[in-house]
């Protein structure tokens, strides 16, 4: 059986959807295409409650990584690349030509990364949002551009604080 929950957050309101085993999914909620619970769906926040603490700890900046039961699906490759996204330190970011490089890969391996990389359902527990492209910028996020910015500047990664730096830069 699924279960779901909605929570609020920061970066707006976040579907929590797993069993009562472990999280599964995590889905950004205010952008274009929310993703609506499925008719065999149950709601239910119980499941979640140590979910919404954690969140709720590394938003307020108490946490830097979390200790959950999770369960996400995904192929042999994509699993891999989600643990070794779980290896990236708060605050830090990785190209995605480096993860590669991490996983041994070569040639397109960025490529198959950044596609792995997207498929990524627990965004922010398994931090996807610290991949960034070869010089620094912001690519590619399922949440949004400006979700990944406001994680990246809540863990005080330096590539945000340099854009923040060079906005604020008189022309």
């Amino acid at each position: 059986m699924i279960c779901w929950h909605e929570m609020d957050s920061p970066v707006g309101p976040l579907l929590l959807a797993g069993t009562a085993q472990a999280l599964t999914h995590l889905y950004f909620q205010a952008g274009p295409h929310p993703v609506r619970p499925s008719g065999s769906w149950r709601a239910e926040a119980t499941p979640f409650l140590e979910v919404q603490t954690q969140l709720g700890e590394y938003f307020s900046g108490a946490r830097r990584s979390f200790q959950l039961s999770l369960a996400p699906e995904g192929t042999a490759f994509q699993r891999r690349v989600w643990q070794t996204l779980s290896t990236i330190a708060y605050g830090e970011t990785l190209s995605y030509g480096e993860l590669a490089g991490q996983l041994g890969l070569s040639g397109r391996g960025a490529r198959a990364v950044g596609l792995a990389n997207g498929a990524n359902p627990l965004p922010i527990i398994v931090p996807c949002h610290r991949v960034v492209g070869a010089d620094g910028s912001l690519t590619g996020f399922g949440g949004g551009l400006h979700i990944k910015r406001s994680l990246l500047a809540l863990e005080g990664a330096a590539c945000v604080l340099d854009l923040f730096a060079a906005d604020s830069r008189p022309t």
